[in-house]
């Protein structure tokens, strides 16, 4: 369930809240995963000779399905929506007021391209940027109890 926050300012998101809400829970869950990978410990992938080992440690995630949900969810959502999800990490990211979500927003539509999933997949904490972005609109993301730990 997502519900604004009382008596906060509500403007207008091309993004349905549960849409930004669901992209929220979904990069948190991928970024705690990324905590828990252990990883190859090789210092700097560049010192191998293997193109393919190099190939191979690039492309660690690219085939994670949690991932995968996620780019495939952000692809089908329409240029605005994709607009908003970024001016909102925009927004959290900097501290930024309710005041600047224009100017933000109008900025990431500037800055607009065909990679918003992979700039948000590779964002650190963009989950919780996404989250204080939406606060600071007076939007709150709630966990239904269904999918409490």
């Amino acid at each position: 369930m997502t519900t604004p926050t009382p008596g906060a300012p509500e403007p207008a998101l091309a993004i349905p809240l549960d849409a930004a809400c669901y992209v929220v829970r979904k990069l948190r869950e991928y970024e705690n995963m990324d905590l828990l990978v252990e990883r190859d410990d090789t210092p700097n992938p560049l010192e191998r000779e293997d193109v393919d080992a190099l190939t191979e440690y690039e492309n660690e995630y690219a085939f994670d399905p949690v991932r995968q949900e996620l780019v495939t969810f952000i692809g089908d959502l329409h240029d605005g929506q994709k607009i908003d999800l970024v001016a909102l990490m925009w927004l959290g990211r900097n501290n930024a007021s309710a005041a600047e979500w224009p100017s933000i927003r109008e900025e990431a539509a500037q800055a607009h391209n065909t990679r918003t999933s992979d700039y948000l997949l590779g964002t650190p904490l963009a989950s919780d940027f996404l989250e204080d972005g939406l606060a600071v609109l007076g939007y709150t993301c709630e966990v239904p109890d269904d999918e409490s730990p």
